[in-house]
């Protein structure tokens, strides 16, 4: 018998602590503080209901057939409004829905990277980034934002992109301060690198005012064409199950996004569109949010109170003012985090390992920790569980 063609190379580059992680759901009583999850119940379930009723009945062509490529232009002129600023005013040719976040940063690959490219990444990086762009074996600059004396031209020349998520960053939850952000738009104007604003938690202030994004802050008030590419998604804001999420751009990246998007699966489903562009309109998004702030700043204070009684001595963290995320550094440099994940199934908790948010895999030193998902009773308990496991292995 003839041996079958081989898989492609780039699936042997890949984390069994992924395989874990996912395989972990199906332990019975695990508390998951692993996944980067929003809380069921701060879905605005029976608005989302009604308005996905309506727009089939009112809307059948937009919704039910093939829409086109860059998106529905309704819910395109609703972002390129909703986005808009006397800095960077935007029309609908800035604008490219995707079908949820994670595409968006699949088109970035695919009309950035050719194989060996070079990206500037805010490091540690989320691990839907470091997936996407696998295929491609881009080569990694990691990009210590924290790190004093930190030079962003250095770091990003040569680069085809910088990857950053300003906002309460994936995994560590850090806040990017306006200047280093100025810095940053700085270095993409003087290197010629294209700069990746990736912003899923930019409504997750919990202390504080919002900050302005990258994209705002380059714009010259004239029409936008600058090097920002930022990413959204109504993931954090609605639900995660409509898959819309949306590119704002120069409009020559938009063109080229949606060439790569015509590839890909041709277009986003029209009815979730419509459902996303009404919950706009209509402020059902506005009015979800106080909501949510509410439940995740409890969340986050609770895991927060936790860690400060049970993992003071074990580990050293900072309280985050947003997001989603906290990231812990073990103050034991002998503990792998890759062993404790597989140790904390065993006592019931699972945490996500800092080896794959690190595009070499090779940090084994600290966690990453999410505290929407669970309750505060639960979030408690799972840190009490992931005490016990380290002390059982120190």
């Amino acid at each position: 018998m003839t041996k079958r063609a081989p898989l492609a190379n780039w699936l042997n580059d890949t984390n069994d602590v992924v395989a874990v992680f996912l395989a972990a759901g199906q332990i019975p009583d695990l508390i998951n503080l692993a996944g980067g999850l929003p809380a069921p119940d701060a879905w605005p379930v029976d608005q989302i209901s009604e308005l996905a009723g309506r727009v089939v009945r009112d809307y059948p062509t937009e919704t039910l057939t093939y829409s086109p490529v860059p998106g529905l232009p309704y819910l395109r002129d609703i972002l390129a409004a909703r986005y808009s600023t006397e800095n960077s005013p935007l029309t609908r040719d800035n604008v490219l829905i995707t079908t949820g976040g994670a595409q968006g940063l699949d088109l970035i690959g695919k009309v950035l990277l050719e194989p060996g490219a070079l990206i500037a990444a805010q490091s540690p990086a989320y691990l839907g980034a470091l997936d996407a762009w696998r295929p491609r074996t881009p080569r990694y600059n990691p990009m210590k934002l924290e790190t004093e004396g930190f030079d962003p031209k250095a770091a990003m020349t040569g680069a085809q992109f910088a990857y950053t998520v300003p906002n309460f960053s994936n995994p560590s939850g850090r806040l990017v301060p306006v200047a280093q952000r100025q810095q940053l738009i700085d270095a993409a104007r003087d290197t010629g690198a294209w700069l990746v604003e990736d912003d899923p938690y930019g409504k997750l202030f919990y202390d504080g005012e919002a900050l302005p994004s990258m994209l705002e802050m380059c714009g010259d008030g004239s029409p936008y064409a600058g090097p920002v590419i930022y990413l959204g998604t109504v993931s954090k804001e609605l639900a995660p199950g409509l898959r819309i999420g949306w590119i704002i751009a120069a409009p020559e990246m938009i063109k080229a996004l949606a060439t790569a998007k015509q590839g890909s699966d041709m277009f986003s489903s029209g009815l979730c569109q419509m459902v996303a562009a009404k919950a706009f309109e209509e402020g059902v998004a506005d009015t979800a949010l106080p909501g949510i702030l509410d439940l995740y700043r409890a969340r986050r204070d609770a895991l927060c109170a936790a860690m400060d009684e049970h993992l003071s001595d074990l580990m050293t963290w900072e309280k985050p003012s947003g997001g989603m995320f906290v990231w812990a550094k073990m103050k034991n440099p002998a503990i792998s985090t890759d062993a404790l994940m597989k140790a904390g199934l065993d006592q019931g908790v699972c945490i996500s390992p800092s080896s794959v948010f690190d595009p070499e895999g090779t940090d084994q030193s600290s966690l990453r920790i999410n505290f929407t998902l669970n309750t505060p009773e639960k979030l408690t308990e799972g840190v009490r569980r992931l005490a016990a496991t380290i002390r059982q292995m120190a």
